[in-house]
C-alpha cells in the first residue's frame, strides 16, 4: 500500500531499537558491495533514499544511481564480471515529460539505474529531494536528511531522526537540503495527487529480452513513440 502525504504541524521524535539498526547495516554493506564494484569500474554512483536518511523498513529498495548517462554494457559487463546476478532489465518513463531509465534488477528490492537520457535540473534533483549519498560517505556511515513518500521531512539524530510534513515549508525544506523549489513543488504536487486520486501508472515501462541492449529499445521505442523522440531532443 502506497504512503499517504501527512500534513501534522509538530515534529515527532523516532529513536531506532537494534532491530532496525542492524536492518540499516544490512541494507547499506549490501549496497556497499555494488557500489565498490561500480566505482572500481569509474562508474560513480549513489545510494538514495531511506538508506541515505536511515529510516529503512524491511520493504526498504537499495537503489543504487548512476547520475549521468553511461554505457549500458559498461554497467552490465562490470556486474556480470564481479559475480554480481542481472535478474531483469527495465527501461521505465514516468510520464512523457521525464527523463527516460534504465533499471538492472539483481533481486528483489535492489537495483542499479541510470539515465538514457541527460537529466534536467529537476530530475537530478529528486535524488537530493529525498536523500542522497555517495560510496565515500556510505563508507562513514554518513546519514543525510530527506523526505520521504509520506512526504515528510527525515532529518538524522543519533539515536533515530525527527520527522517533519514538509507541506507549507516548501522554500525551508528546499534551502535545508539544497535543491531548487521546483522540486519541492513538484513533489508535493505529485504525491498529493496521487493520495487524492490514487495511483496512475507510468508512461512506460519495457523488460528487455536477453538479446536486447538498453540502447537498442530505446531507438525502436522512440521511432514509433513521438513523446520519446521529444524527450530525446531535450
Amino acid at each position: 500500500m502506497a504512503k499517504k502525504p501527512v500534513r501534522r504541524a509538530e515534529s515527532v521524535h523516532v529513536a531506532y531499537d537494534e532491530k532496525r539498526w542492524k536492518l540499516l547495516k544490512m541494507f547499506r554493506e549490501k549496497a556497499k558491495k555494488i557500489m565498490e564494484v561500480l566505482e572500481a569500474a569509474n562508474l560513480r554512483c549513489i545510494i538514495h533514499g531511506s538508506i541515505a536518511r536511515g529510516d529503512v523498513s524491511a520493504k526498504s529498495d537499495i537503489d543504487i544511481f548512476i547520475p549521468y548517462t553511461p554505457s549500458s554494457f559498461t554497467v552490465e559487463t562490470t556486474l556480470e564480471k564481479a559475480g554480481i546476478p542481472i535478474n531483469r532489465r527495465i527501461i521505465v518513463q514516468a510520464t512523457p515529460t521525464y527523463a527516460v531509465k534504465a533499471y538492472i534488477e539483481i533481486e528483489e528490492n535492489v537495483s542499479v539505474s541510470f539515465p538514457l537520457v541527460k537529466l534536467r535540473q529537476l530530475e537530478r534533483d529528486f535524488y537530493r529531494f529525498g536523500g542522497e549519498i555517495s560510496l565515500e560517505e556510505l563508507k562513514r556511515n554518513v546519514r543525510v536528511p530527506g523526505v520521504d513518500k509520506r512526504l515528510m521531512l527525515i532529518e538524522p539524530t543519533e539515536d533515530g531522526h525527527v520527522e517533519s510534513s514538509i507541506i507549507g515549508r516548501e522554500e525551508y525544506v528546499a534551502r535545508l537540503l539544497g535543491v531548487s523549489t521546483d522540486i519541492v513543488w513538484d513533489r508535493v504536487h505529485a504525491l498529493t495527487r496521487r493520495d487524492e486520486v490514487g495511483r496512475t501508472g507510468v508512461f512506460l515501462e519495457r523488460e528487455l529480452s536477453p538479446d536486447e541492449t538498453f540502447e537498442m529499445v530505446l531507438k525502436m521505442i522512440a521511432d514509433k513513440n513521438p513523446a520519446v523522440r521529444r524527450r530525446l531532443k531535450f
